[in-house]
């Protein structure tokens, strides 16, 4: 019988295993897939020739993450590449925002916009210098996060106290407004923001645009080179040479509870792996919780609490195999490893405005992926392996395009789906088509059959929105990992701090279900009341 058993082999529970390893624990991992990595996997489906990312591509959030540095995967082999520029976002007059790998450079393009508008953004980024490292940590660090949240108080009074805490408050759309004169600095503000589910009249959506945009400046947005896989297979072997066990293709049909705490689990085949210790789960909220343990195992007020569960947006995402690059016809974008793609912020307002009234984007905000610009060793030379997606209703009331798109995703409407955002990547690099030798559609439903914490394709396991972040995710609690079944530990990005390929979550759950083993009875109290 193992120490613990963490069920789900994606990156947050591979990160739990590995740390869990350190300590001495004996580990099993049950992944119901055939392969780990949960989003964070690639393959050569599209074309035998081009390294396509399934889901994942860009990692930002792994490079700044003090929780991967720890885990020292270079030592199994995984390294980083970047593309000449971190991020675009043409306009059709051919101008282009680049956020730039350096800042200074950065500066120089938003000048173009406004003559001070790289003085605005360089301002930026010293206060990001001065913060960067204390908010990182603060948002990778079990909540409360009450050591790097005190370094971060004493230097935000340093750096405007009140007033920058006001700016990150903001509604992206407002920050870039009391911030730059022109459009360019705006732009990548909010479609950083719009990389999670923050429209750009949503408060707190500039301090994610800001989070996201300086990450960028000072990190970049890296790959790892030969595909998203590497990064798992780094993981997977690091577990394994420390004596890990994963097993692949096992589901987890249930948690077993005894006496309020867990045991163990139930696979589908009806096998019971016991945990000494722990078990942690690396799955989204209401999957723990309804289906695999159960409502007769928790408190009444958190059975209610899932009812008003939110999930993030739902997404639609295609790869392509092209035999060129992508002709853009802002020579800005050439360069850049990720391209947003919309008609200015009053496109970001007007796709999310149509997403909040349970439309179907007629012009969806497209993020585009250059994945042979930024590592060439994904397809053959003079090629580009390309992906993107766009976001949906999780429930779709309407289409406000032509194509009568309901969500049942047969072949017509995955079809036209594919089509209306092949016209938007047109709009920007007109000759696109021409281009594309082989292509794959990951529809909503796609996405969640091959990950299931993917629900319709929701990338974050709940919404990014202040209502369900730190501690109001994913529900109403402490914002800590510990669940009401003693033993039993939240491992997903379904926990704070969230989505997105870093590790903390596994990480909390694993530091938890380590510092608690023996004393857990107070923290899972606070979680039944």
């Amino acid at each position: 019988m193992p120490d613990a058993v963490v069920i789900g082999a994606g990156p947050n529970g591979l990160v739990a295993a590995n740390v869990l390893v350190d300590a001495g624990w004996t580990v099993e991992v049950l992944e119901a897939q055939e392969e780990p990595g949960g989003a964070v996997r690639s393959d050569r489906a599209v074309h035998p020739d081009y390294v396509s990312d399934v889901f994942s591509a860009f990692y930002p959030l792994a490079a700044a993450s003090p929780v991967l540095a720890r885990l020292d995967l270079a030592a199994e082999g995984l390294r980083w590449t970047h593309a000449p520029s971190v991020l675009a976002h043409p306009l059709t007059d051919g101008r282009c925002a680049v956020l730039e790998r350096r800042v200074e450079d950065t500066c120089a393009g938003l000048a173009g916009f406004a003559a001070a508008d790289g003085d605005a953004w360089m301002d930026m980024y010293r206060t990001w210098c001065r913060l960067g490292p204390d908010v990182v940590q603060a948002l990778f660090t079990p909540f409360p996060p009450i050591r790097s949240g005190l370094r971060l108080a004493a230097r935000l009074r340093a750096s405007g106290g009140l007033r920058l805490a006001r700016r990150l408050a903001l509604p992206v759309r407002r920050l870039g407004e009391e911030e730059f004169a022109g459009e360019g600095g705006r732009l990548l503000l909010a479609g950083n923001a719009l990389h999670a589910d923050l429209a750009p009249e949503a408060a707190g959506s500039g301090g994610f645009g800001w989070l996201m945009s300086m990450l960028g400046q000072s990190h970049g947005f890296p790959v790892p080179v030969g595909g998203a896989g590497a990064l798992t297979a780094a993981l997977v072997s690091r577990l394994r040479r420390r004596g890990g066990v994963l097993r692949c293709g096992e589901r987890v049909a249930a948690v077993d509870v005894r006496g309020g705490a867990a045991v163990g689990v139930r696979t589908a085949g009806g096998e019971t792996v016991g945990a000494r210790r722990a078990v942690l789960a690396d799955t989204s909220a209401p999957a723990l919780y309804r289906d695999l343990v159960g409502e007769e195992h928790l408190p009444t007020r958190l059975v209610r609490d899932l009812e008003r569960f939110h999930w993030d947006f739902a997404t639609f995402k295609i790869d392509w195999a092209l035999t060129g690059p992508v002709p853009w016809t802002a020579p800005g974008a050439v360069g850049a490893g990720t391209v947003h793609l919309a008609r200015g912020v009053d496109g970001l307002t007007r796709f999310a405005a149509q997403i909040a009234a349970g439309q179907v984007p007629d012009e969806p905000f497209t993020l585009f992926g250059q994945m042979t610009t930024a590592d060439p060793s994904r397809s053959p030379a003079g090629t580009e392996s390309a992906w993107a997606y766009t976001h949906l209703p999780q429930e779709i009331a309407s289409d406000a395009g032509d194509d009568g798109i309901t969500g049942r995703w047969d072949a017509r409407e995955q079809q036209a789906m594919a089509d209306r955002v092949e016209a938007q990547v047109e709009r920007f690099a007109p000759g696109f088509r021409e281009r594309i030798r082989g292509r794959r559609i990951l529809a909503p439903t796609t996405l969640q059959a091959m990950d299931e914490n993917l629900r319709n394709g929701a990338i974050n396991n709940g919404t990014t929105a202040l209502h369900q972040q730190t501690v109001f995710r994913p529900t109403p609690g402490t914002g800590r990992p510990e669940t009401p079944v003693k033993r039993l530990y939240l491992a997903s990005a379904a926990a704070h701090p969230g989505g997105g390929v870093h590790g903390a979550p596994g990480a909390n759950a694993a530091r938890a279900a380590l510092r608690l083993h023996g004393l857990p009875a107070l923290l899972h109290r606070a979680q039944r009341v």
